[in-house]
């Protein structure tokens, strides 16, 4: 299998299709959320919609570069998260990061394997392989918050 193949398989792995790592995935965890619930605070940690928001919106900074854009994201913005008051909100956030992992991953399986040692954007931020490494890796981070919150949100609600 190619090297781009492979890594495409396992950002898949963690954000839509996986079980792994982690026993679990971004659209297994997120799909059956309520906006309350993804809103719902539990001390001092991010909400649930703030990590989805979090996420997608490195996953949606990173996809023009693929195709010869820009880097424009910046860190301090990726925790602004709108507004989510309603299911249909919390829906849409849901989809798309659901639809950018899915164009993401298709992305990272078109790159031939010398690619992947190409620089990222610039020299700086390292190569192709060590930026997509490195988002599988964010990503699994944030889904084991996501995974705890929604186990204390559930408790919190006598739900499960």
């Amino acid at each position: 299998m190619k090297s781009p193949v492979a890594l495409a398989n396992r950002f898949r792995e963690v954000l839509l299709n996986g079980v792994w790592i982690a026993n679990t995935n971004y659209k297994h965890q997120l799909t059956d959320i309520s906006w309350q619930q993804a809103n719902s605070k539990i001390g001092s940690l991010n909400t649930i919609a703030a990590l989805t928001f979090h996420i997608n919106y490195y996953i949606a900074g990173i996809l023009p570069v693929f195709d010869g854009g820009s880097l424009d994201i910046k860190d301090k913005y990726s925790f602004d998260t709108p507004g989510i008051t309603s299911q249909k909100d919390w829906e849409s956030l849901v989809n798309s990061l659901i639809t950018n992992a899915e164009v993401f991953a298709n992305k990272v399986e078109q790159l031939e394997d010398n690619q992947l040692l190409d620089a990222f954007v610039d020299e700086k931020y390292g190569s192709y392989q060590r930026n997509i490494e490195g988002m599988i890796e964010h990503c699994y981070y944030h889904l084991g918050q996501i995974s705890l919150i929604k186990k204390m949100i559930l408790e919190k609600n006598k739900i499960i």
